[in-house]
Parts: structure tokens; C-alpha cells; sequence
């Protein structure tokens, strides 16, 4: 069996004051924080968890990771980016043009995300979070299919998409022009557990067999392995539970 996705993790300068804008606007539970940060539980179909972790790396460059939420009707809509706009984020200018009906935003420490517009068919059996969307060749979109065991839902003129079989968001990747990097690890990133009774030496050998490569192996202390895939992106395999 393969690995799940167990939490997309987000740096966070202050994680209580992300965590609270994320939970209030999604609706999660906020457990316990503990030293790994702040965990966000779904409270839908979404299937990974949120990890707010402590970071003092300052944003500078656009997130390769963004949420794509979706709306039912354009008071929908208008009701979700005024409900973000309330909690502490706002409107930002990433090259969107007058023309496009989604309306873009930022959490509180400027994180991106997007309010798709209604009528959207790509994500029209979607759940709120329609999709993560991310900066990636197509390579990489193969790479997490076969790591995920995801199937692929799109896979045209370089761009690619997968979904688990038991539903949730989508996850794409827009093909080549690719963005600017952070310095360091970027500031969204996966982590995956093994399934429970796993060996996560056996899955990160697996995963390096299909082109990701080791970044560190970690100790005892910390209980999982970091890794890279194809592009370059860090994410990490936790023990199995």
C-alpha cells in the first residue's frame, strides 16, 4: 500500500493567529498545538489535515501551493471572500486581469488563495477546497500519482491533475513557466504517513525508486524522513502510527 497524504504543513511567523484565520474560515477543529505546530482537522471531505508550523523565515516570493475554493452562486461567492476579508485577509494582485472571475486573496501572512468562481466545471463535484493548486512540471504530477496511488483526472498540454479514489480536492499542477523559489523550503509543503504497520525505510526507498531524492534522514528525535520530488519540492514521510 502506498502512503496517504497525512497534513499539508504552512510556515507561519505567528502559527496561532494562521491557525485561527484557517480554522474560522473553514469551519476545522484546532487541536493541541505542540512544539510540530498547530493541527487543523477537517471537518469535510478533505482527507489531509492543515500544520501550522513555527517559522522565522519571512515570505517573499509567491506560494507554489494555493487553495482553490470553490462557490455556489456569486452571493456565495461575494460571502466567502467577505468572510475572509473579516478574519484577517485580504485582496492581493497576483497578474489577475479584470476579465477573470475569480477573485484572489491572502491569510494574514500573505498566503494566496483563490474564490473560483460558480459554474467552474472542473471543480464542479469538488468540496469547498476544490483543489491545491501548484506550480509543477508534469513530471512531478506523475511522480505524486504513482506516490499517492492517485489517479490521474487531467493530463493535457503539460498540465496535470489527481484526485484520491475516496474523493476530496484535487491536486494540479500548471505546467511550465514555472515560478521563482523561496530560499530554503518552500513554505507550504506535504507530508505522508505509510499506511499504520508500514516501514517508512521501505517507503522512501519506494518513493526514491520513482525519481524523489533524500534532502536528511532524520533521528530518533524527530520520527520522519525528508525528501524531495522531481522539482525539488521538500515534503516528509512520517512514522508510521
Amino acid at each position: 500500500m502506498t502512503s496517504h497524504l497525512h497534513a499539508l504543513s504552512i510556515d507561519a511567523n505567528d502559527p496561532a493567529l494562521l491557525a485561527r484565520f484557517w480554522a474560522s474560515f473553514l469551519g476545522w477543529e484546532e487541536s493541541a498545538g505542540t512544539d510540530d505546530g498547530i493541527v487543523l482537522l477537517p471537518a469535510d471531505d478533505t482527507g489531509f489535515r492543515l500544520r501550522i508550523v513555527p517559522s522565522q523565515a519571512k515570505k517573499t516570493v509567491q506560494n507554489l501551493i494555493h487553495f482553490d475554493l470553490t462557490s455556489a452562486s456569486l452571493d456565495d461567492q461575494r460571502d466567502v471572500v467577505a468572510k475572509a476579508l473579516a478574519l484577517g485577509g485580504r485582496h492581493i494582485d497576483v497578474g489577475q486581469t479584470a476579465e477573470d472571475e475569480h477573485v484572489v486573496l491572502a491569510d494574514p501572512e500573505g498566503n494566496e488563495f483563490c474564490v473560483i468562481e460558480p459554474g467552474n466545471n472542473f471543480l464542479a463535484d469538488c468540496g469547498f477546497i476544490g483543489a491545491l493548486a501548484c506550480d509543477g512540471s508534469q513530471a512531478v504530477g506523475y511522480f505524486w500519482s504513482e506516490a499517492l496511488g492517485w489517479p490521474l483526472v487531467w493530463d493535457q498540454d503539460q498540465e496535470t491533475a489527481i484526485r484520491s479514489p475516496h474523493g476530496g480536492p484535487k491536486v494540479t499542477w500548471g505546467g511550465p513557466p514555472m515560478m521563482p523559489r523561496e530560499e530554503g523550503r518552500n513554505r507550504l509543503r506535504f507530508d505522508l504517513a505509510p499506511p499504520a504497520g508500514g516501514d517508512q525505510a521501505a517507503e522512501v526507498d519506494r518513493l526514491v525508486a520513482l525519481g524523489a531524492t533524500r534532502v536528511e534522514t532524520s533521528g530518533a528525535e524527530t520520527g520522519w524522513v525528508t525528501l524531495a520530488d522531481p522539482d525539488g519540492n521538500e515534503f516528509r514521510v512520517l512514522t508510521p502510527r
